[in-house]
């Protein structure tokens, strides 16, 4: 049957005409990365959306080329195909975009003087007509009317929770094979992931100790220097290869929208896994949602406490104080990429780890402090050294080793209930402290990699 070509049916009409061509016209609330078909072509999805269908309708779209599939700028805009194939693909219905025959065209969602109708994407078939008009501005004043499910579903990675699965609006910083057809984005909104419990032996950190992060490999500094130095840098895994979820398609600086992502936990740390029906749509940097984005960041940054990791707001833990209460806070991800090697900084972090774990270990037969912790904020995790003299005027030069192992387990965040229980697994929340850290290194030929941290002019006062 071929379809009348002045005609649009509904998307719920559409539905019933298996194996037939139909013209339709909707709101595009998902699309997918391009990727490699079973064959030599390129292939794309776009799901919309009208009146009569708000469960979404997905068209195939294929071609020999990137540039010749259709590049949707944002979510809410609309698209009309004509000539399309309705199929059945396993247990769904679905439309079929053929080459030769079909056409689209996409339009802006919202209205723009003087371009309403003129479309900003279009195959080099399609035939604009007059009457297409109305049916556009009827979706524009549907749209605005609704609050359209999928559109406005753009948690932060604040919001995040293990083990749901949600739409992300961020930006790709990075990306990296980590090995054959396995991949890891590194993505960013600007907020932090929320902090999460330490799960682990506090012996382990001899034998097993927490993950400073979760890359295969330690990133080149000329990577870490490009990420923004305030909010969660979040990993996610791409559980598939390349070339099924179009990764080798992905461009980094780009906003995107990640439908349907899985969170996880790993070694305490967050990170997101990209499952092979989650879909990557690209969002224009003047993009509503984008430009509000940006722009609490950008609020975030010039503030005198900006660079605490929202959770402690107002103030950290009063556990610890240190010698500068004037200095603002910096992040790891500051301490880290900062250009100067031996420079000092004044941080808000957790204490995840202690190393050696035994209080009876703290201190060497002279009695002098070495110890390392692992601390981290929402942007990174480090290791920094407690030594000698900055023991002392951290834990204090007490006798009592019930004092100091009291000391630790606050620190710690060990509960209450679990304190004498040194050795078995607990459930620790760690608090936030203040503290001071200086960063130097010990082979002048290696600056960045030989790069180390101590804490200094910190003291735990309970």
């Amino acid at each position: 049957m071929i379809v009348d070509d002045y005609k649009f049916l509904q998307i719920k009409d559409a539905t019933a005409c298996i194996n037939q061509q139909v013209n339709l016209i909707g709101v595009v609330v998902e699309t997918s990365a391009p990727k490699q078909s079973r064959g030599s072509d390129l292939f794309c999805s776009v799901k919309i959306i009208d009146e009569s269908w708000p469960l979404g309708f997905h068209i195939k779209f294929f071609a020999e080329t990137r540039a010749k599939l259709p590049y949707v700028d944002t979510l809410g805009d609309i698209i009309i195909v004509t000539h399309v194939v309705v199929q059945t693909m396993g247990s769904e219905v679905v439309a079929s975009f053929k080459k030769r025959s079909s056409s689209f065209a996409l339009f802006e969602g919202r209205e723009c003087s003087g371009k309403e109708f003129v479309p900003y994407k279009f195959s080099p078939n399609y035939k604009p007509r007059d009457q297409d008009k109305k049916f556009i501005t009827g979706l524009r004043k549907w749209c605005m009317q609704q609050k359209v499910k999928g559109l406005n579903e753009l948690p932060s990675f604040k919001d995040i929770k293990e083990g749901k699965r949600l739409n992300l609006l961020c930006k790709i910083l990075h990306i990296c094979e980590v090995k054959k057809n396995e991949w890891m984005l590194f993505v960013w909104d600007g907020t932090d992931t929320p902090p999460l419990s330490v799960e682990a032996k506090l012996e382990d950190e001899m034998e097993n100790p927490l993950p400073l992060d979760l890359d295969p490999s330690p990133l080149p500094r000329d990577i870490l220097c490009t990420f923004p130095a305030v909010g969660t840098v979040l990993r996610i895994i791409v559980d598939q290869g390349n070339e099924s979820l179009g990764i080798k398609f992905l461009k980094t600086n780009k906003w995107v929208k990640i439908i349907s992502v899985k969170c996880e936990i790993r070694a305490s740390l967050w990170r997101a896994v990209l499952m092979p029906f989650s879909r990557i749509c690209y969002l224009p940097e003047l993009d509503t949602s984008v430009v509000q984005r940006q722009r609490l960041y950008n609020e975030r940054l010039p503030s005198t406490w900006g660079r605490m990791p929202f959770t402690c707001f107002p103030w950290p833990s009063y556990i610890t104080e240190t010698e500068y209460p004037d200095v603002p806070f910096v992040t790891l991800m500051n301490v880290l990429t900062h250009e100067e090697v031996t420079y000092k900084y004044r941080c808000v972090v957790r204490v995840v780890a202690i190393f050696p774990w035994r209080v009876e270990d703290f201190r060497s037969p002279s009695g002098i402090y070495r110890l390392r912790l692992t601390l981290e904020d929402p942007t990174a995790r480090i290791h920094a050294f407690l030594y000698a003299e900055d023991g002392t005027k951290f834990f204090g030069d007490f006798d009592s080793m019930d004092v100091l192992r009291e000391k630790r387990d606050m620190l710690l965040g060990v509960p209450e209930e679990d304190k004498s229980q040194e050795v078995q697994k607990v459930s620790r929340n760690p608090p936030w402290i203040q503290c001071c850290l200086k960063s130097y290194y010990t082979d002048k030929s290696d600056v960045w990699g030989s790069r180390n941290f101590r804490i200094f002019d910190t003291t735990f006062v309970g």
